[in-house]
């Protein structure tokens, strides 16, 4: 990749970070006026609906601003993959977003089973079943398959089954497989190449 590439490259995984940050706080300065609209109930309920998908969201914009330390001519972080010669995920780093995609499968049914005790129900239950269920394709989009693509494209491309970046960057650093999707080389790989294929990011 050449230094052009990468810095550009870096730019693209700065927005991506700034942009889920962004979401986390709009959805948080938004919540007040939804919860008062929402009923007695709807508030707590609310809560824990919004949780899984602020802390996804924040896990996601943490990974997209560190990842810009260890795309290829950063040289900042992270050990040379053997045979390559080019740095990686950091192992502690790698090992705590393992983590987190075994956990925050426990969060969001620990945060449903809160939300259907909460008491709310009609319209509130049903806004906030909405917000829980945007927090589980967070999830799925950042650590389960790529949903993430061009709207005049996705339903092309959806079906091809991605796996998100950051997974694949967990699987090079602690040498598993990437099970998660399937990379299938194809159109989209001109549009939106990954850190591999020298520009673009596949999120």
């Amino acid at each position: 990749m050449t230094a052009h590439g990468a810095a550009g490259l870096r730019r693209t995984y700065l927005n991506l970070g700034l942009g889920e940050l962004a979401a986390v706080v709009v959805f948080v300065v938004v919540r007040p006026g939804v919860a008062a609209r929402l009923g007695d109930d709807g508030g707590p309920a609310l809560w824990w609906a919004m949780t899984p998908l602020l802390v996804v969201l924040l896990q996601g914009s943490a990974y997209w601003l560190a990842a810009r330390a260890w795309l290829p001519g950063s040289g900042r972080l992270g050990s040379p993959r053997r045979g390559t010669g080019r740095r990686g995920m950091p192992r502690p780093v790698a090992l705590t977003y393992r983590a987190f995609r075994l956990l925050n499968p426990v969060l969001l049914a620990v945060c449903l089973a809160g939300l259907l005790l909460s008491g709310a129900d009609g319209g509130a239950l049903v806004v906030c079943l909405l917000v829980w269920a945007f927090g589980v394709l967070e999830y799925v989009n950042y650590f389960v398959v790529r949903l993430s693509y061009p709207v005049a494209r996705w339903f092309a491309l959806v079906g091809r089954r991605r796996t998100p970046a950051l997974v694949r960057d967990v699987a090079r650093t602690l040498g598993a497989p990437a099970a998660a999707g399937v990379v299938h080389p194809g159109a989209d790989d001109a549009v939106h190449p990954g850190p591999d294929a020298g520009g673009g990011v596949r999120r």
